[in-house]
């Protein structure tokens, strides 16, 4: 709950950057919307219908990540992400999600995540293919952006699929 204006600063520093983006960044227009996201969060987390972190970096937010539409019968569920704009492009997303989804395909025993993204994000989609993650369809004009129909684009990753190691692996040797 302490972290409510850090969050608020991280959006709104980056407002600019996310707003196309994510339709929940022009909603959140002053703290108090931070700390009532961070309410239903733990709320959320509470009922294991959701689960909300922060990136930190330096003791500060920079960024989020997440999974929501946890559907406990399917085992399946979607994850989301996003970073200030000062932070992107250093591979941070990329090292947050990796024990993240080892997290949720291990502890939680999801069989299937899935990443949705408007088809012109092309840096989610840069991030779904890097993780192993395939495409399995588009929905024409399913996302409203600006009141501007996009399309939707689905990917998943199968638990069968996954491998944190040789994805760690692959991008440690990116870095040297």
């Amino acid at each position: 709950m302490e972290d409510f204006q850090q969050l608020f600063d991280a959006i709104n520093s980056s407002r600019r950057h996310l707003a196309p983006w994510l339709n929940w960044v022009n909603k959140t227009t002053k703290p108090e919307h931070s700390l009532q996201f961070i309410q239903r969060s733990h709320d959320q987390l509470h009922d294991q219908e959701a689960l909300a972190l922060g990136i930190f970096f330096n003791d500060q937010v920079i960024g989020g990540i997440g999974m929501h539409e946890w559907n406990r019968d399917t085992k399946r569920a979607q994850v989301g992400y996003w970073i200030t704009k000062e932070y992107e492009g250093r591979g941070i997303v990329m090292k947050c999600l990796i024990p993240f989804l080892e997290y949720l395909f291990e502890t939680t025993g999801l069989n299937k995540v899935e990443i949705h993204y408007v088809s012109s994000n092309k840096r989610s989609a840069k991030v779904a293919i890097r993780l192993g993650f395939r495409l399995e369809g588009v929905i024409r004009q399913s996302a409203m952006r600006n009141g501007i129909a996009e399309d939707l684009v689905v990917t998943g990753l199968l638990r069968s699929e996954w491998n944190a190691t040789e994805l760690t692996e692959k991008i440690t040797s990116k870095e040297n």
